[in-house]
């Protein structure tokens, strides 16, 4: 995210304002994204995560270093994964795949309502408070980007990432446990393709058509609103 911001010679502004955001999707909204899976685990029947102290709200039992990092320079990373006992599921395979897409499903439910708040502090702009409100539109215009941007990233089909978890669901025990041998060479592989940039323009692709959507449904109570004024 601050790479994009400097790399297109945006203000000063935008800059503190998507820096802003950046820090208050790590502290405030990635959190969410990792309870949200240990709810649903802790629901389907696994008390792993409540035992393991990620039941919770609080930053400080979810935040990775390096993954909070990666969001606030390009505007995807991750968390300290959040452990389960598929053992305990009904049924293990589809237990850990609702349990996986519970995380990036927070993300896209947080950007509607970031984006909602955005689309809010425009209605409600004001020549004579106009810094005020450009703010917050770009603080939760971007912070509803960011959450996308997460929600894309962490259903990749790679280990250990959400999407290698549903992608158990998917195909055949033997090929994805086969699939599993070489996770240490794909993580080193993923962070080759971010570091020269190569995962940039398909993850700004989705992102985007992603970011469409949202936008369109967000924008539908104001399109009511004034329909009805």
């Amino acid at each position: 995210m601050l790479f994009d911001l400097i790399a297109s010679k945006g203000n000063m502004t935008d800059v503190l304002i998507g820096l802003m955001a950046s820090v208050f999707v790590v502290f405030c909204t990635l959190p969410i994204h990792e309870y949200a899976h240990a709810f649903v685990a802790t629901k389907l029947g696994d008390d792993t995560p409540r035992l393991k102290g990620r039941l919770t709200l609080n930053p400080l039992a979810h935040i990775d270093p390096l993954g909070a990092l990666m969001i606030i320079l390009v505007g995807f990373g991750y968390a300290k994964p959040v452990p389960v006992n598929a053992r305990r599921f009904k049924n293990p395979k589809a237990g850990m795949a609702l349990t996986a897409f519970a995380g990036p499903a927070s993300n896209l439910f947080m950007a509607l309502f970031f984006m909602i708040l955005s689309n809010a502090a425009v209605m409600l702009y004001t020549n004579g408070e106009a810094l005020i409100w450009y703010v917050s539109y770009m603080f939760f215009a971007y912070a509803a980007m960011i959450n996308v941007s997460l929600a894309v990233f962490n259903l990749l089909p790679i280990p250990p990432l959400d999407g290698s978890k549903i992608l158990a669901l998917i195909i055949p025990p033997k090929y994805y446990f086969k699939y599993l041998q070489y996770e240490r060479y794909i993580i080193l592989a993923v962070f080759a393709l971010i570091v020269f940039g190569v995962l940039d323009v398909p993850l700004s692709f989705l992102t985007g058509i992603i970011m469409e959507g949202i936008e369109w449904v967000a924008d539908l109570p104001f399109r009511l609103l004034f329909k009805f004024i």
